[in-house]
């Protein structure tokens, strides 16, 4: 079983320890797709017009500055880089040790600087989100999409796939029609917040469960706190859907 995450937009910081090491990152073949948007990255960040071309509000136009230290910064693998809501209810650090080394093994993050990455890969702490176009590189998404598909299909050949992604980060990275019958994607009624939170939740639930390896045994894998319409593919090359709304208290399903 393969779960698909995509990043935070807030990181974890310290405040010393070895920078990120670009050769020891998962993915490898991804490695000079990377360092191109990394460039393309600092430069829109150095413009004096970075907040607006990065899509960055006010209040975080500060952490653009992580994106001009990329080599330098302290790196945290991922379980440990990634904050916010969705990471929160996904509480890798409550985990088993079981449950850790399948997060490890299992999990993958989709992101718009590195592509995509495991929960063990330690990387510095960025800025920007697959919805931005970067001078040369135009839009993220579009970019990563050929290499993705290439460099993922091992990964996840003989897989069921749950896909808890935000459309711009699905955009990235979608089914083939070979893939589309193993592939169920994860929708979330409700707000932005409540979405992220119960996608935690799920990709919580499922690494507690252990592998689950058809689409159909979906909703007995995540149990009785959660409501799952789960809706073949209406046409060929198409993924699952998976409608879920919690349905318990967070404490219950997470324990």
């Amino acid at each position: 079983m393969i779960i698909v995450l995509p990043p935070s937009e807030g990181k974890a910081r310290r405040s010393r320890g070895r920078p990120m090491a670009p050769d020891a990152l998962s993915f490898p073949e991804l490695a000079d797709a990377r360092a191109r948007v990394a460039d393309a990255l600092s430069e829109a960040s150095a413009a004096p017009d970075a907040a607006r071309r990065l899509k960055v509000g006010p209040a975080v136009e500060h952490e653009l500055v992580d994106n001009l230290n990329q080599r330098t910064l302290p790196a945290l693998p991922g379980s440990r880089l990634f904050t916010g809501v969705l990471f929160d209810a996904l509480d890798f650090a409550s985990l088993t040790p079981g449950q850790k080394r399948r997060a490890h093994a299992s999990v993958l993050v989709v992101t718009a600087l590195h592509g995509a990455l495991r929960l063990g890969d330690a990387v510095a702490p960025f800025r920007v989100s697959m919805g931005v176009d970067l001078p040369g590189i135009g839009g993220l998404a579009a970019f990563w999409r050929p290499l993705l598909a290439e460099a993922l299909a091992p990964v996840v050949a003989g897989q069921l796939v749950v896909d808890c992604r935000s459309t711009d980060y699905r955009a990235a990275w979608r089914a083939t029609a070979d893939q589309a019958e193993h592939w169920v994607q994860v929708d979330v009624p409700g707000a932005s917040h409540g979405a992220k939170h119960t996608r935690g939740l799920v990709a919580r639930r499922l690494l507690q469960a252990g592998p689950v390896r058809r689409p159909e045994a979906l909703p007995d894998a995540l149990g009785a706190g959660f409501r799952v319409d789960l809706a073949a593919p209406g046409r060929p090359a198409q993924p699952w859907r998976a409608l879920v709304t919690r349905v318990a208290d967070p404490d219950a399903v997470g324990a």
